[in-house]
């Protein structure tokens, strides 16, 4: 079976995977929005995380032959362990809930899921994400059994992949004394992965904005393994530093001018009021959860009389009236804020924080910075890191903040003449 992909051309499904794609929690995917509200600033930006998570099944495979492609593993490994990680990927976004992430912050405490897989220092309370959802629904619905029967795995092996917090009972990762497990899951999610790779060109594409566009043929083809103290994680080849600089510089853009669109962040901004106002949940019934999807809540909200859900639905957003950018000190509008509500004008207050790595640690150790090792070129004779060597890692260490007010429309000229 093939599956016509705008970016990718046709993606080759077997009969194996084609069970799982057609089950109900990955077509769910597919009333999921990729990129939340992104949609109203760019009209073309309606891609689901269903198509998302075809390409980057896609990518992953193809990584896995060029990972790979040394011989060091014999065919059966490497089948084995392809099949895996395709199956990784297609399901590492299974636990998104409505608009992406646009709805995260309303999801319950983590203890509700019962996340067993999970090793204890990983079960301290705090808030759910989407990758908790991810491995609730790996674990507790019929895909566990659906994986086990099509695959020489099962469902806790792929949920080891999306999540390190996963625990693992028995050897499959290990081949001739080395633990495969790291580069596997860093295919998936690293500072180089096939995640992004999938969504950067993918966004760029349907929203019209050209920052995502990185060269995925030349890094994949260029990534390697590097091993060390028994365990394997990923590499890229020194003659592939300058595309990884340049994918890092497209991520930086495409968040700072798409994801972090002004007209996107007023949206949820608005969402977040209209949950606390308590009229709408996400429920940590998986059964339940299947069908909460894009549709679910923009029909909650089209029926809902709360003033913030007319707002979205009815599209007369707050508007914007000052927007500052910057370091994180760089940014306090706290004063601009008492200004606006001591003149009885209700503020939004949102704040953005690109940051380019999630790894901005150099010197460190490989393994406590889940670093990707670079290999040497022709001239050189040492393995050093990504995060050692790449000047646009270095030159972009600090986080970028973009801070905005925002205020109803009828109190913007009262509101820009304060601030003036």
């Amino acid at each position: 079976m093939e599956v016509r992909d705008p970016i990718h051309g046709p993606i080759a499904v077997n009969d194996a995977e084609r069970c799982i794609l057609d089950h109900p929690f990955v077509q769910r995917l597919r009333h999921i929005k990729a990129t939340g509200f992104s949609y109203l600033p760019f009209p073309g930006a309606t891609h689901s995380r269903y198509a998302h998570s075809l390409g980057v099944m896609h990518l992953a495979g193809r990584a896995v032959d060029s990972v790979f492609d040394g011989g060091a593993l014999s065919p059966e490994h490497v089948a084995r362990f392809r099949s895996l990680v395709r199956m990784g990927a297609l399901c590492h976004d299974l636990g998104h809930a409505p608009f992406s992430h646009s709805t995260e912050f309303a999801m319950p405490p983590l203890s509700e899921l019962n996340l067993s897989w999970y090793s204890k220092e990983a079960q301290e309370e705090r808030r759910a994400t989407h990758e908790d959802y991810t491995i609730a629904i790996l674990a507790h619905t019929s895909l566990a059994a659906m994986l086990a029967e099509n695959f020489e795995f099962t469902a806790r092996h792929v949920a080891a992949l999306i999540s390190q917090d996963v625990t693992v009972v028995d050897d499959l990762f290990e081949v001739d004394g080395l633990n495969y497990r790291q580069v596997l899951s860093q295919i998936i999610s690293s500072e180089l992965d096939v995640d992004r790779l999938d969504y950067l060109v993918r966004d760029s594409y349907f929203t019209g904005a050209r920052y995502g566009q990185v060269d995925v043929p030349w890094l994949i083809s260029n990534m390697a393994t590097f091993a060390e103290d028994g365990d394997v994680s990923l590499a890229l080849d020194h003659s592939a530093l300058y595309a990884f600089d340049d994918f890092l510089i497209a991520r930086h853009h495409m968040f700072l001018m798409v994801y972090f669109h002004h007209k996107s962040v007023v949206y949820e901004e608005l969402l977040k009021r209209f949950v606390w106002d308590g009229d709408w949940s996400i429920t940590a019934d998986l059964d339940a959860y299947l069908w909460l999807d894009d549709i679910a809540l923009d029909a909650h909200l089209r029926t809902s009389g709360d003033a913030w859900a007319r707002r979205i639905v009815e599209h007369d957003p707050y508007r914007r009236v000052l927007e500052v950018h910057g370091t994180p000190a760089d940014v306090d509008l706290a004063s601009h804020v008492q200004t606006l509500t001591s003149a009885g004008i209700d503020v939004i207050q949102a704040g953005s924080t690109g940051k380019l790595s999630r790894y901005n640690v150099f010197g460190q150790k490989r393994e406590k910075a889940g670093q990707i090792a670079l290999l040497p070129g022709s001239s050189g004779s040492q393995v050093t890191t990504l995060q050692e060597e790449s000047r646009v890692l270095q030159g972009y260490a600090n986080a970028r903040r973009i801070a905005r007010l925002y205020v109803a429309p009828e109190e913007v000229a009262a509101a820009q003449e304060l601030l003036r």
